[in-house]
């Protein structure tokens, strides 16, 4: 399909612009352009955006909330109790049909490209990454979708994870995962990443860990990541979420290895929904935010990523899944409210997003794959701070969602 954005709002342009599309890919950004037989949508004086990211998103436990008992204590030992519990049952139609109704409030929401997380180990096998990999074959029109395989219960101390693993990746899971913290040593932690790198290397695959994502300032697992990625080449392909140890590092060490994180190219991903509810359980005030230390990382030159995690689990109960959501609460939580760090928050959910899933044609320029998202906004600002409706996503060329809801104040 070819198509047309009338009285669009695009950063970079001072005046309003259209946007051409011709097929699946942008083929003019201008003022006024001429008059085509091409179908045409008007996004009058709406902010126009490329589509969102969410880098980092348990969908083989999303919903489960519904059906599942409560998280009493609101920690994550006792949420990982829980799961394990349920998933051990798991039925990959189940786990698709759960990830695919909230995939779909994602999509609506703008979001065109999903990094999911799929826990493999010997609990749950291979149902959940086979349940993800469903989702993204019925989802494939509307987003990308990434498959990670992800050993939520460690791979030392869950001896067959490596085979399971190894297995999930031939049966088409994109990412190597790893939670290298949550193993019982410091040794285990490192041979954990090590067991990670080879199984990426072997198969040319990025990598997606969960790191330090704990209270501990002693967590320092961060520091052995950069340090392999550095040694094993594989700059700009290594992802880690949370590092929220980080916040508990003193500011010399937390330097160091911030140093380390920008020269390996690594991606830090900050989500900060289950953060600040996870974190700092035991702390007596003042309570730490349990991120990481986003404002100096960005300052060094780390990209830095935001992400929605959880949606309505044992870990969080809430969660819509909207990147914009993600937006807000990053800008707050890291105090990122300045105009110029307003335009970092928004890089997080697109375009930093982007660089960390080595997407090569993104943005909004000539040459752009057309994946689009019509907020109802005119500015930055109004996108983050009402989280308006998003009246037209764009996928590939084709508008794939629209909002048509109208509010009225009646007299």
């Amino acid at each position: 399909m070819s198509l047309v954005i009338r009285n669009a709002r695009v950063r970079g342009h001072q005046q309003i612009v259209d946007i051409s599309i011709d097929t699946d890919h942008i083929d003019a950004v201008g003022a006024n352009l001429p008059k085509s037989d091409r179908r045409e949508i008007d996004a009058a004086g709406g902010l126009v955006l490329p589509g969102f990211f969410n880098l980092h998103f348990h969908a083989d436990k999303c919903l489960l909330g519904e059906i599942m008992r409560p998280n009493v204590s609101g920690t994550l030992p006792e949420a990982i109790e829980i799961t394990n519990h349920h998933k051990r049952n798991y039925d990959p139609e189940e786990v698709a049909a759960r990830a695919i109704r909230a995939l779909k409030v994602g999509i609506q929401n703008g979001t065109t490209f999903f990094r999911l997380f799929a826990d493999v180990g010997t609990i749950g096998g291979l149902r959940a990454a086979r349940g993800l990999i469903l989702a993204r074959e019925r989802l494939a029109r509307y987003c990308t979708i990434q498959v990670v395989a992800f050993p939520q219960e460690g791979i030392v101390r869950d001896q067959g994870a490596a085979e399971l693993l190894e297995e999930a990746v031939r049966e088409g899971c994109d990412i190597v995962g790893g939670l290298p913290w949550y193993e019982y040593t410091d040794s285990e932690a490192r041979q954990h990443i090590d067991i990670c790198f080879a199984i990426a290397r072997r198969r040319d695959l990025d990598i997606h860990m969960l790191v330090d994502d704990t209270d501990d300032a002693n967590s320092r697992s961060l520091e052995y990541l950069a340090l392999k990625t550095m040694r094993e080449g594989w700059h700009g392909r290594v992802t880690a979420s949370h590092c929220g140890a980080m916040a508990a590092y003193n500011d010399v060490y937390a330097a160091k290895v911030i140093d380390m994180v920008a020269t390996a190219q690594v991606t830090i991903s900050v989500n900060a929904h289950i953060n600040l509810v996870c974190s700092a359980r035991i702390d007596r005030e003042p309570k730490r935010r349990g991120i990481a230390r986003v404002k100096e990382l960005i300052a060094r030159g780390v990209n830095v990523v935001t992400s929605q995690d959880d949606v309505h689990d044992p870990y969080y109960p809430f969660g819509k899944p909207d990147p914009l959501e993600c937006a807000s609460m990053i800008a707050h939580v890291a105090q990122l409210t300045l105009p110029h760090e307003i335009e970092q928050v928004v890089d997080m959910i697109t375009t930093s997003s982007a660089r960390a899933a080595r997407v090569r044609d993104y943005g909004l320029a000539p040459g752009c794959r057309a994946d689009l998202v019509v907020v109802g906004a005119a500015t930055l600002n109004e996108a983050i701070r009402l989280q308006p409706l998003r009246r037209h996503v764009i996928r590939d060329g084709r508008e794939i969602a629209r909002a048509m809801v109208t509010q009225e104040l009646l007299s």
